[in-house]
């Protein structure tokens, strides 16, 4: 009679959730977001510094109740996904950003909320081809692993060796990730503007909401 012989148990801890999804009707909404989202910026130098300043979702324009919409949908995938099978309620804080020629975003990542994203009107695809560095990355965005050097001891093949992951994102797409993710947006070295609709999910607390 043979012995059954116990074999390893293997377990992924602490994943990261991410999402990454084009949204349908986003070719036909893009022309009027960048067309308004620049009237916006014109009228207002620090639009896109000044990204606590009002709610753009508040903006009664038709697209952007569109993109809210298509968020909110977002979310409730993101939450079924990780397992969450009861009721949340949040709200959603977003501004727009218009980056021109040169334009990034540091290092960082987004207190006070649940979850964060972001949703692109606008991708340069030309950039200027520029003296000096081969690894440019322009108009990309790159996160990075939220455990301190969790990569000092990887080896090749260990998925742990590279501690960023980088995305050129394409316009229509929304991304969503943690918000104590974090992230930069490399600079945009194209003459056209790099368009983009960022957002926080900010829950309305509950004790339910305790582990």
């Amino acid at each position: 009679m043979s012995k059954k012989i116990d074999k390893p148990e293997f377990m992924r801890l602490w994943p990261t959730q991410f999402l990454r999804h084009r949204l349908p009707g986003a070719a036909q909404a893009n022309p009027h977001l960048a067309e308004h989202l620049l009237k916006l910026d014109a009228a207002r130098a620090d639009m896109t510094a000044d990204y606590l300043a009002g709610n753009l979702f508040d903006d009664r324009d038709p697209a952007l109740a569109w993109l809210k919409d298509c968020v909110e949908r977002a979310v409730l995938d993101y939450a079924r996904e990780a397992g969450i099978d009861y009721e949340l309620e949040w709200r959603l804080q977003a501004w727009a950003n218009v980056n021109r020629f040169g334009d990034y975003h540091n290092l960082h990542n987004h207190p006070h909320s649940w979850l964060s994203g972001t949703y692109y009107v606008q991708m340069p695809d030309k950039p200027k081809k520029l003296p000096g560095r081969s690894d440019l990355n322009p108009g990309a965005i790159s996160f990075y692993d939220p455990r301190p050097q969790a990569n000092m001891l990887a080896i090749r093949n260990d998925p742990q060796v590279d501690p960023e992951y980088r995305i050129l994102p394409r316009p229509g797409e929304i991304l969503l990730w943690p918000a104590f993710l974090h992230h930069l947006v490399h600079p945009n070295l194209s003459e056209e503007p790099r368009i983009s609709i960022s957002f926080n999910i900010v829950l309305r607390w509950k004790d339910a909401y305790l582990p």
